[in-house]
């Protein structure tokens, strides 16, 4: 007889080739075209990253990009921008898409470019000639032609602040003709000419009096104007008291620079405002943006900011849906994950990393779901005592503090194999870049064959990978008991839910971006 240890009967599915490679150039999966185009949509910020560079990034998009046909180029970007919150991915999408089908372009212009910033930045991709064209064209000038006069007073005001290029250099690149005369002198003072002064908007006529004189109420004017003026604490104070919430979390560090917070009653303020959970969620506010303001709150900052931002970020947690059963989260804490989630930018690297998004996740999770277990891993599974009862931000740094080692994506599933344990859904937070565990000669890898132990003892088990990198390989293939999803926008939580609870399948995520109605 042949040897039964070899020729054994085999439980369950075949393994599916891994026919990819990683950066590691160990096997993975490789994602389909629109997938692939989804996933870096999500998580691509075109910085430098750990392993590849900012240009690489961007030749990778646009390989992927071309590779999808036009509708779904279009869906994409309306995707990355309005649920994946990106900046610069949905201005070069569309600048891709205005290359390959103007139509299609004009159509969705509107809803990609939904403020000035994105405005500038669309134009400046464009003059970049990084998406195959030097000059606007014909459909690109026309749609900037009618954002501009269409824009209102305060939009166009918002949008004056930045540059490379700046408002300005928009205006006189596409000679927008004004409709009235208040909006030819706006655009008059934005390029430097005179104009009627009595004709700009109120707003500005009112900080060019007080720029002039530093004498009345503070004007009603974007934030980054004011900072150009010379202004007492008291003016500071009246800023910080009368500002939203979205504003006043962005700005802490400033108004601890300029005294706001030498005065209790300030204090007590900003405090009550960012831990007003009315505030929380008419900002949409999830834990994600409450991690940012806690990373760059500085050393002098009152304990009853930063303890007002844990208290907020407990309440932002209301908005992670509870998912039922037993959940182990496996966040990612190997040395690539402590890379910028915005890569190295000059001038606008993020202090939050790859692995503070995993443990964030993670903690989440484990503050609002009962039964959860975190398995940490980097070459194997990494031992941190958490507490649910503490809080997020607190769970999460602990976590984040691991970080360091190799890559081994299947470590949380070997551990949770050699225990007996066959969880409901296991959630791993990752970049996917796995080489530690890699096997050769074409087969499955070995993430794959662990999370097959796991169905046979749990046929409804169910594993979700979180990629919240730009690299374009998985280490588990997607089907119908394999959720792939990119990205790092509070739409995560949701989607993991969905799938967990079966509302959705495996393809829903890419399914969401195709059933956007162009």
């Amino acid at each position: 007889m042949a040897n039964k240890s070899v020729f054994a009967s085999m439980k369950g599915r075949l393994l599916p080739a891994a026919r990819a490679s990683n950066k590691e150039a160990a096997p993975a999966y490789a994602y389909s075209d629109a997938h692939a185009l989804a996933q870096v949509a999500v998580t691509g910020t075109f910085g430098g990253m750990f392993y590849q560079d900012a240009q690489d990034e961007l030749e990778y998009v646009l390989l992927v990009a071309d590779a999808v046909d036009g509708e779904t180029l279009a869906k994409t970007a309306i995707y990355a921008r309005k649920k994946g919150h990106m900046k610069d991915m949905p201005a070069v999408l569309l600048a891709v898409l205005a290359r390959r089908d103007p139509v299609l372009f004009r159509k969705v212009f509107d809803r990609v470019v939904d403020n000035g910033k994105m405005l500038r930045t669309f134009v400046q991709v464009i003059r970049s000639g990084q998406t195959g064209r030097k000059s606007l064209g014909s459909a690109p000038k026309a749609m900037v032609q009618n954002w501009l006069n269409s824009a209102s007073d305060r939009a166009l005001i918002n949008t004056n602040i930045g540059n490379d290029p700046s408002l300005a250099d928009v205006i006189k690149m596409v000679h927008p003709k004004p409709g009235t005369k208040e909006r030819e002198a706006l655009f008059a003072w934005i390029v430097g000419k005179p104009c009627d002064v009595s004709a700009l908007p109120e707003a500005l006529q009112d900080w060019l009096r007080f720029k002039e004189t530093g004498k009345g109420p503070v004007p009603d004017v974007p934030f980054q104007m004011l900072t150009q003026l010379e202004l007492s604490s008291a003016h500071w104070s009246r800023i910080a008291r009368k500002g939203s919430w979205q504003m006043v979390r962005q700005n802490l560090n400033t108004f601890q620079r300029h005294g706001v917070f030498g005065v209790a009653k300030n204090v007590d303020h900003v405090a009550a405002l960012l831990r007003d959970p009315e505030a929380i969620g008419k900002a949409r506010a999830f834990p994600y943006q409450l991690m940012v303001a806690a990373q760059n709150v500085s050393d002098e900052m009152p304990r009853k900011i930063v303890d007002a931002l844990h208290d907020a970020m407990e309440i932002a947690a209301g908005n992670v849906p509870k998912v039922k059963g037993q959940v182990v989260i496996c966040p990612d804490v190997s040395g690539s994950m402590t890379w910028p989630v915005t890569g190295y930018r000059p001038g606008a690297t993020s202090a939050v990393r790859h692995v503070d998004v995993a443990a964030l996740v993670a903690a989440s999770f484990l503050r609002t779901s009962r039964g959860v277990q975190v398995l940490p891993f980097d070459f194997d599974v990494r031992d941190v005592r958490l507490e649910p009862r503490d809080t997020i931000l607190t769970n999460a740094s602990r976590l984040a503090a691991l970080a360091g080692g190799g890559t081994n994506c299947s470590a949380p599933l070997r551990y949770l194999n050699k225990r007996g344990r066959a969880p409901d859904l296991v959630v791993f937070v990752s970049d996917n870049q796995s080489w530690v565990d890699a096997r050769a000669g074409g087969q499955g890898t070995a993430m794959m064959k662990e999370w097959g132990k796991i169905k046979r003892r749990n046929p409804k088990a169910k594993l979700v990978c979180v990629d919240i990198a730009p690299y374009g390989t998985t280490q588990a293939q997607t089907r119908e008991d394999v959720l792939n999803i990119g990205g790092f926008s509070d739409a995560v939580f949701d989607q993991i839910a969905a799938f967990a609870s079966g509302e959705t399948g495996a393809e829903h995520w890419v399914r969401e971006i195709e059933k956007i109605e162009l």
